[in-house]
């Protein structure tokens, strides 16, 4: 298994890539120590630094936050999904457009589970691949930005940077599947998020 680092706005952001595809994308804040024992427990425990078996990954990540990407087209190695419900959440999300964003409830229901709103928010939560499956464009059908495993102030961040997130507030009270297109946004700093 390959690891590999990526220098980002968000601070640096390490990538674990199998022969399947990416298995795990970890935020600075995450001890890279604790990860790699995560990655050894779940996939395999021989891990090397490989910028060659990495790069694929880490141009597309740069490529997203230079604005030059705005769809991965990534190969996922989904091994640190741990349900079928789960892993129909995350495909879900993984089509949702840049610059859109849908509700908890709309993934549940394109995962195939109209009412289970709050589990397909725990999945989002779990979600091994940040910004490749942008689980940042998910938010409450009530209002705000909502939770999100990598901080709220990343998720604010990913939704200004798409213009999704203008002024630091997101109305979300008509947001069907296909998404809605917000305002758009000067590129962001830290923005202020006002979380309802």
């Amino acid at each position: 298994m390959a690891l590999g680092g990526v220098d980002s706005p968000l601070g640096r952001i390490s990538v674990f890539v199998t022969r399947a595809g990416l298995v795990r994308v970890a935020y600075p804040e995450e001890p890279l120590d604790r990860v790699m024992e995560e990655v050894g427990e779940v996939v395999s425990p021989r891990i090397l630094e490989d910028p060659r078996g990495t790069e694929d990954v880490r141009r597309a990540i740069d490529a997203y936050f230079e604005g030059r990407l705005r769809r991965f087209d990534l190969r996922i190695d989904w091994a640190f999904v741990p349900d079928r419900f789960s892993r129909r959440v995350l495909e879900a999300t993984a089509q949702i457009p840049y610059g859109t964003v849908s509700t908890y409830g709309d993934v549940a229901a394109r995962a195939g589970s109209p009412r289970a709103a709050r589990a397909a928010g725990n999945a989002l939560h779990d979600n091994p691949v940040p910004i490749v499956v942008p689980c940042h464009r998910v938010v409450p059908a009530s209002g705000g930005i909502g939770g999100y495993g990598g901080q709220e102030w990343r998720k604010a961040w990913l939704l200004e940077l798409e213009g999704t997130l203008a002024g630091g507030t997101l109305d979300v009270a008509e947001v069907p599947w296909r998404g809605v297109r917000a305002p758009d946004a000067a590129r962001p700093g830290r923005p202020r998020v006002d979380d309802g």
